[in-house]
């Protein structure tokens, strides 16, 4: 693989930051250890602004080329935080917080733009000015939307913004992409069942919430199979029924379901959240009850850029001898939000055959290290070509 040298001299010590970041996981905000080491990192590299605190606790640093001829900006992003799930790995850097790990890679994530930006202020050999973002809160907390709420864009004139993940399952080091819509949006639906509550005895005395949302459930279902075209995208989820009563003999007075709806588009996002309320409050009418939705938009479909997709799978093909097609991912992800701001794209890179992500026995390939930073480089380098 025709990657940087300096990253196989590198890649031990970006391997040490990132076993580090990995024995010492932090959820959603709360990355203030990741975000300290990322800046005492940024300023041993020399820097020549860094910035703490945007997005309540993500870190920016800024490059600058041997040359500004064209006032060319180009971001960065790696996310820092790790998710609430119990590490069963066994690894000697296993995390020492019970309850934390990283099990999506972020820890390799930011430990590989770290060795980009460790390169990128030793080379400097590049017309313009990049931005590494380094963010928090990827998994669930919004991280991305609460940097650019920040005015994270406008501050540092940002033009474009890439960024990546690793995918088990790909070839160690190999990368994958398309254009357009990726990565779903991601909502989540809560709806109360009301109904009148008695003895399982006498049925006819009250109006069932059992049989009312279990019906509700399995309707929902035909948000996919009878209300969109079949060649639009959507995932109609309910993964939590729970009732007001526990007991064996009684008919609940409420029962509680939620979910979670995957979407590709804007019109179909829109048709979900209407039907998810018409089939609630229908059902629940046809069987003497009502129904109390609440529904709750999350990540925004992630959307690359058409112009700045091609021109990461040509530096991806650079790299690697090559860049495949993606699939499409139901999958969220909060970098939707940078690239609603700014034209840009998000890749894949293989992490080869391990357990998949989210899993407690995941764990990032270091042997992607190398891969991952060349192509961080590389987008600097050909983008914003030395003067």
């Amino acid at each position: 693989m025709p990657v940087k040298n300096r990253f196989a001299e590198l890649q031990s010590e970006i391997t040490q930051w990132r076993r580090d970041i990995h024995e010492n996981p932090e959820i959603l905000f709360e990355t203030h250890r990741t975000s300290a080491l990322v800046a005492e990192k940024l300023k041993e590299f020399g820097c020549d602004e860094i910035v703490i605190g945007i997005g309540r606790t993500g870190v920016v640093g800024v490059i600058k080329g041997k040359a500004d001829t064209k006032g060319r900006v180009i971001g960065l992003r790696a996310d820092m935080d790790a998710l609430p799930i119990h590490e069963a790995t066994g690894l000697d850097y296993a995390s020492k917080t019970p309850g934390a790990m990283h099990a999506c890679g972020h820890d390799g994530h930011t430990a590989m733009l770290l060795g980009a930006a460790k390169y990128l202020s030793e080379t400097r050999n590049f017309d313009g000015t990049v931005v590494v973002i380094f963010q928090p809160a990827e998994e669930g907390g919004g991280g991305g939307r609460e940097m650019c709420e920040d005015g994270m864009m406008e501050r540092w004139n940002i033009q474009e913004v890439y960024g990546m993940h690793n995918w088990p399952g790909r070839p160690v080091g190999s990368f994958a992409i398309r254009p357009g819509a990726f990565f779903a949006a991601t909502d989540q639906f809560d709806v109360t069942f009301e109904g009148l509550g008695g003895h399982a005895a006498k049925p006819h005395e009250t109006v069932d919430t059992t049989v009312m949302a279990a019906q509700a459930v399995m309707s929902l279902q035909t948000i996919a199979s009878r209300n969109a075209d079949p060649v639009d995208q959507v995932v109609v989820s309910v993964t939590s029924f729970e009732t007001s009563s526990k007991a064996f003999n009684v008919i609940p007075q409420t029962v509680q379901i939620k979910g979670t709806v995957r979407t590709m588009s804007r019109e179909m996002r829109d048709l979900a959240e209407k039907r998810i309320n018409e089939v609630c409050a229908g059902v629940a009418a046809t069987f003497g009850g009502k129904a109390n939705v609440t529904y709750m938009r999350g990540y925004p479909v992630m959307v690359n850029s058409d112009e700045q997709t091609e021109f990461a799978a040509q530096v991806a093909s650079a790299v690697a001898g090559g860049c495949d097609e993606a699939p499409l991912v139901m999958g969220g992800e909060d970098f939707a939000f940078m690239l609603e701001e700014r034209p840009g794209a998000y890749i894949l890179v293989g992490n080869g055959d391990t357990a998949m992500v989210h899993h407690p026995e995941y764990n990032f390939n270091d042997e992607a290290i190398p891969a991952g930073c060349s192509w961080w480089a590389e987008i600097v380098e050909q983008r914003m070509p030395a003067a």
